[in-house]
């Protein structure tokens, strides 16, 4: 009799667990947090005693020790600039002037941009050369020479005064310069074979692809002409044309005292449209920043 052999069973041994890694409570994770959450403790401190007190009396903002929250909130401050010092209309001269700058620098610092990156023609790098050397001239040292051409040109106290002499930025034809030539010649190329031109190409392919650097070009030039302040107190000479920043700093401060929840108030006005842009293009603005220079 014949005896047939059990049959094998091939049992595979299961490896032994991993150890497992212990977390360290306090990583250098935890310590990145901890000190970002420090620096934006301490960039948000002023912006808070600034709203806080925007809504305080004149007396609470310099009673000593000084107080955070404010005892008798008071809407006071805001409604004088609503009323007598007619807020609307200064608001109306820096939306305008500074609209029309974002929109000039967009197109021309765009075309320079795209011109220095993906054309050839005699003094190219000379060109570049000298608006890579226009970035590093203080505008104090050209505050001159532009207030006497443009009293030349006979246009003191006009928007083409307060617009033209920044419709165009160095920075912004870098910006744009260093992310257009990570465009990918041949798809250029490929488009000139079709009989495209050059402003075509320009307008229908390099353009929609310049959504990040547009963006944080359209930020940094907002930012500069909403906040600017020594050239628009020279060039603008009448009420009429003062912009946010020029009222906020002659109606707050007198000749012997300053009006101090009247200046808060002026600066929460002037601040929060810059937040607002800032909110909605934050992550185009991030993401131009990132890019720009990567081929």
């Amino acid at each position: 009799m014949t005896t047939i052999p059990a049959p094998v069973v091939d049992t595979v041994t299961p490896p032994p667990p991993a150890p497992r890694r212990r977390r360290r409570r306090f990583g250098p994770r935890a310590i990145t947090y901890t000190v970002l959450a420090v620096g934006l403790a301490l960039w948000l401190i002023p912006f808070l005693w600034m709203v806080l007190g925007s809504v305080k009396t004149q007396g609470e903002i310099l009673r000593r020790p000084p107080t955070w929250f404010p005892e008798n909130p008071t809407g006071e401050n805001f409604a004088q600039w609503f009323g007598p010092l007619d807020f609307g209309h200064f608001f109306a001269n820096s939306l305008i002037v500074a609209v029309v700058t974002v929109l000039g620098n967009i197109v021309f610092c765009s075309m320079v941009g795209y011109a220095l990156a993906k054309m050839e023609f005699p003094g190219k790098k000379v060109l570049f050369l000298l608006v890579m050397v226009t970035l590093m001239v203080p505008g104090v040292v050209t505050f001159v020479p532009l207030f006497v051409m443009v009293s030349s040109l006979g246009l003191v106290n006009t928007y083409p005064a307060l617009i033209l002499p920044f419709i165009t930025a160095p920075i912004g034809v870098f910006l744009m310069r260093q992310f257009i030539m990570g465009i990918p010649d041949a798809l250029l190329e490929a488009a000139r074979l079709d009989g495209a031109g050059e402003w075509r190409i320009f307008s229908r392919i390099v353009m929609p692809l310049c959504g990040p650097p547009l963006a944080t070009l359209g930020i940094l030039t907002f930012l500069a002409s909403w906040n600017n302040f020594l050239w628009p107190l020279v060039a603008a000479q009448t009420e009429e044309m003062y912009t946010l920043p020029v009222a906020l700093s002659l109606y707050s401060t007198g000749q012997n005292a300053t009006n101090y929840g009247l200046l808060l108030a002026g600066s929460v006005l002037v601040i929060a449209p810059i937040i607002v842009l800032f909110v909605f293009l934050q992550r185009w603005f991030i993401r131009g920043v990132a890019t720009t220079g990567l081929k």
